[in-house]
């Protein structure tokens, strides 16, 4: 059996799960913003090292490589993208994205969009093209004033895409791929067929302000590996839970990747313990994402926000604040404030000495004793004390005119406090009959997350021995797929014209099948899946129903689907007398590759006191003062053993912080069970 590798870049570290066979290794690396290929091949490099083998034998016996990365949500971020140019259907000049609230750089400037004169009916019937003359020169005016790329986003494409077409085909009569004046023409209609102009647009603009970055940053990751001898194809990370190549990769598809692979690996481990709700919480060295799953369905959005713009493109539901171990401390109206800034990977904390000024959360821990400065990494990174006690003392305990153990706990307990009340919201949101599991990851997760747990009122915790690289951890139970969107406008009911649904679903396993040829996959290695995007009234919600194939096709599944449909949105209160209507159809095709799995592991042959590596005097919120606790080599704590609190665990990779009246216990599954005793 060869290995499998799976990276996930964040903003402070890259992480890497590597498996082969029964044997798992797992390392972490400094995220290198200015080029994140070398990130990307430094993690390699360390997971070859683990091996004991070169980089070209790991690569060359590797059966597939997974990658997530943060490039495109740091872009539309830091508003450093694409310039674009953009063509809309004349009249319709004020659904472009042109301004924002925040005072930074909107996605494309005023003057960089024309409307072009074209007619369409309500479902898409052309009844006037736009002239081609005029959409030439209407490019040309585009790219004289510096549009590295042109969108073509026109009224009801979602029904018919021939006015967009005909737009890029005009432009490329007269910029072919092969001239180095060529500039890349997208189209609204490829990246969403569902409703919604304005979502549409959003989602277009989005994906092409990213896809230059990605499209450098991804090509030279993949031809690094191939000169590093290995085979097959770097598979990209989608947020809608599947992996596809390089080449069939829409840059929105990897916005928010990561954070959604880590909450398809949290319901992986709700499964092990037969649970159905859990919240997922990550919380790295830049942000703390939240999932949940309810019912054993994973929190999914079928209009996203981006950056604050609302897209048409279904994608699993993270929410993500500005909160992690990077998160900057400041004084505000006379209290300890924490985030949304962070310090990142450069210069990243002032402990951490690459030329950080200010301080953090994660030289709050150091203060306090719950991080150990010689053993950050597993002692690979030495992190500076005496600097993060200088800056935390003149920024936050100087002007409170309390200690720098106080300040620091103060900055502790302020951003457990923010973390807590999120999820405390999610529970409200929820709705779960039963108190979730809270599976916790990330970097900086365990250090925080008995205190995040008792601010949000819950009692029971999950770490796993991979939490530091979670989300890498998580995409190595993901399957090649796409996924595909037709628009439909039906009423949904029994007595449904399901010929009416023939051409798009045949349009759409058409799709699939090229695309899964194009990674290698024959038609008889791939699963199918429909979905339905049902309404109960024009500005009602959509709700998602998940279905086999065939089953709208057949009187007994279309009733379970009307059923389903029915009481969903009986749920929702939009449930009117007029009937439910078809807006949209989903297509899913998945074809599995190699997994990582679970497996049970043998109850320890000795006592956890032989895990403890000493103690050391960590400042406790319980009493105010420091008190010498003891700590443990989660390596070395195995199935069956049971610590209390106090006490600090750590891993090469991590720090866990067993809050007083808090108990672990190591299970079968070799995780950490936290419980509030």
């Amino acid at each position: 059996m060869g290995y499998t590798i799976d990276i996930d870049t964040g903003g402070t570290f890259t992480d890497g799960f590597f498996v082969q066979g029964e044997t798992v290794e797992t390392v972490k690396v400094p995220t290198t913003p200015h080029d994140l290929t070398v990130c990307f091949l430094d993690c390699i490099k360390a997971g070859a090292k683990r091996f004991g083998v070169s980089v070209e034998d790991l690569l060359y016996k590797t059966d597939i490589v997974r990658f997530s990365n943060t490039i495109g949500t740091n872009t539309i971020i830091q508003r450093d993208g694409t310039k674009i140019g953009l063509l809309v259907t004349a009249g319709r000049e004020d659904q472009a994205p042109t301004r924002t609230d925040n005072g930074k750089s909107p996605l494309v400037w005023p003057d960089m969009v024309i409307g072009i004169r074209e007619e369409v009916s309500q479902n898409g019937e052309v009844i006037k093209a736009p002239n081609e003359q005029l959409t030439l020169e209407a490019a040309q005016k585009l790219i004289d004033q510096g549009a590295r790329c042109l969108v073509a986003a026109f009224a009801n494409s979602e029904f018919n895409p021939a006015s967009e077409q005909l737009v890029r085909q005009v432009i490329k009569r007269e910029y072919p791929r092969d001239y180095l004046g060529s500039v890349p023409v997208f189209l609204s209609s490829d990246i969403s067929r569902r409703s919604g102009q304005q979502d549409r647009v959003n989602a277009a603009v989005l994906n092409a302000y990213i896809h230059a970055r990605l499209v450098r940053l991804l090509y030279k990751a993949g031809e690094e590996l191939r000169r590093r001898l290995y085979p097959k194809s770097l598979f990209i990370v989608h947020n809608n839970g599947s992996v596809a190549r390089v080449a069939k990769t829409r840059a929105i598809n990897t916005y928010n990747s990561g954070p959604a692979a880590g909450l398809l690996g949290a319901r992986l481990i709700g499964q092990l313990y037969g649970t159905d709700d859990l919240i997922s919480m990550d919380m790295g060295g830049t942000s703390f994402d939240l999932g949940y799953v309810l019912q054993g369905q994973p929190s999914y959005t079928l209009n996203p926000e981006v950056e604050g713009l609302s897209v048409n493109m279904p994608m699993l539901a993270i929410r993500t604040i500005g909160a992690g171990g990077g998160s900057i401390a400041s004084i505000k109206d006379g209290g300890v404030k924490v985030g949304p800034q962070s310090a990142g990977a450069l210069p990243g904390p002032v402990c951490f000495d690459l030329g950080g000024t200010e301080p953090t959360v994660t030289d709050a821990d150091l203060i306090l004793g719950i991080l150990d400065p010689d053993y950050f990494l597993g002692g690979t990174m030495n992190l500076n004390l005496e600097k993060a006690t200088e800056v935390v003392t003149e920024n936050i305990a100087k002007p409170l005119g309390i200690s720098v153990e106080e300040a620091s706990q103060l900055i502790k307990n302020r951003v457990n406090e923010s973390m807590g009340k999120e999820v405390k919201r999610l529970l409200k949101e929820m709705g779960s009959d039963q108190e979730p599991l809270l599976v916790v990851y990330g970097g900086a997760g365990p250090a925080h997350c008995c205190g995040i747990a008792r601010v949000a009122g819950l009692k029971k915790i999950i770490i796993t021995p991979f939490s530091a690289v979670f989300s890498a951890f998580a995409s190595s139970s993901m399957d090649v797929g796409h996924l595909y969107y037709r628009r439909v406008d039906q009423s949904f009911d029994e007595g449904l014209d399901v010929t009416e649904l023939t051409q798009p679903l045949a349009e759409m396993r058409d799709e699939a099948e090229r695309d899964m040829r194009g990674e290698g996959f024959s038609a008889d290695q791939v699963l199918f899946s429909l979905e339905l995007f049902v309404q109960a009234s024009k500005d009602g919600p959509e709700i998602r129903l998940s279905a086999q194939e065939d089953s709208i096709m057949n009187s007994a599944g279309l009733k379970d689907l009307v059923t389903r449909a029915t009481n969903a949105l009986s749920a929702t209160g939009t449930l009117t007398s007029e009937g439910l209507m078809l807006r949209g159809l989903g297509l899913m095709v998945e074809a599995p590759v190699p997994h990582y799995q679970i497996r049970e592991v043998p109850e320890a042959p000795y006592e956890p006191e032989q895990a403890r590596k000493g103690s050391r005097p960590i400042f406790l919120e319980e009493t105010k003062e420091r008190e010498e606790v003891p700590v443990y080599d989660w390596s070395r704590l195995q199935y069956g053993h049971a610590i209390d609190g106090p006490a600090v665990v750590e891993s090469e990779h991590t720090t866990l912080l067993v809050m007083a009246d808090w108990r672990l216990q190591v299970d079968q599954y070799n995780n950490a069970v936290l419980e509030e005793v």
